[in-house]
């Protein structure tokens, strides 16, 4: 696995220690309010509406609730007062953030709308912030966690790994032969060296990995909200996390920041513009150093990831994450 470095970006050294506290803490903050409207949005009726009709006899997928759009409002409201200068990407609202921002926060409402509107308690609020690209601060709020309730997992760089406040070393291993591992759709018959599971949730199978709850994971397919924060918390919590950009890469490398594509499709009757962070995509592993030379090893050689997911369920289509 390459240890290649990335581009350079300008001020390399990031924000000050006062103003990464000061991020962090409002995060931390928006990620737990954002929990609370989702957990007060389970006792009534919501509204629901579908970003993807089905065609056919297929149900309609990526559902987003009234929640969703009221938690981002509210991050975006809420940044916009205490970072007037920082940009925002947001799952719910298209916008594409200015080439040379340097501070852009990251924000997936809910991760794991399609848990959250059937009331599968598995569900998150996840709020990244990345500097000129570089995750610097993150918070998930995770409707289930090792504490057995609803908690806010977060990080500052250079902070380590926090639970609800305070320093958390993650849970202390247990001295059994098969631990836990987040796959696509479980990733049948591969990876058997671990008990593979899906929770529906990215960022939560981030923070179970930056917990000690799973020994690994990864992620193909995703957009930037859903890794922004967890990216953070496990290398936080001193664990690695390595990206392929593309299929023309062959080899991993160590995570250090995200950027923009070299070149996105426009879709016929839209207006050609310049990629932006939001357009960002990868084939991503997180984990403990033997886990990621794995995952590396056996993702380098295997066929295409949604060709692999789909022979692996049967399907014609694959599983989708929201």
């Amino acid at each position: 696995m390459s240890s290649e470095a990335a581009s350079e970006v300008p001020h390399e050294s990031g924000p000050d220690a006062e103003t990464l506290r000061a991020i962090e803490a409002l995060a931390v903050e928006l990620a737990r309010a954002g929990g609370a409207e989702a957990t007060a949005g389970l006792t009534r009726e919501l509204e629901v509406s579908y970003k993807t009709e089905g065609k056919d006899d297929q149900a309609p997928r990526d559902p987003v609730s009234e929640i969703d759009r009221a938690v981002e409002a509210l991050v975006r409201e809420r940044v916009a007062a205490a970072f007037p200068g920082h940009d925002i990407i947001g799952e719910e609202v298209e916008l594409h953030p200015d080439a040379v921002q340097d501070y852009v926060w990251v924000v997936d409402p809910v991760d794991g709308t399609a848990n959250f509107v059937n009331g599968f308690p598995l569900f998150s609020v996840s709020i990244g912030v990345l500097h000129y690209g570089v995750p610097v601060a993150g918070a998930i709020w995770c409707a289930s966690t090792h504490a057995l309730g609803p908690g806010v997992y977060h990080a500052r760089r250079g902070g380590g790994l926090h639970f609800e406040g305070s320093r958390f070393e993650g849970l202390p291993e247990q001295a059994v032969r098969r631990k836990l591992s987040a796959a696509p759709g479980g990733s049948r018959g591969r990876m058997q060296q671990w008990d593979n599971r899906v929770t529906g949730s990215a960022a939560i199978e981030l923070a179970y990995v930056a917990a000690g709850i799973f020994q690994s994971a990864w992620f193909g397919g995703l957009k930037i909200w859903d890794l922004a924060a967890g990216v953070l918390l496990v290398q936080e919590a001193g664990l690695e996390v390595a990206m392929r950009r593309d299929r023309s890469e062959r080899e991993f490398r160590l995570f250090e920041r995200f950027e923009a594509p070299a070149s996105i499709e426009t879709r016929p009757g839209q207006e050609p513009r310049e990629p932006s962070l939001r357009d960002w995509r990868g084939l991503v592993i997180v984990g403990t150093s033997e886990a990621l030379a794995t995952l590396s090893a056996e993702l380098t050689r295997q066929p295409p990831l949604w060709t692999r997911v789909r022979r692996t369920l049967h399907l014609g289509g694959g599983p989708r994450r929201r």
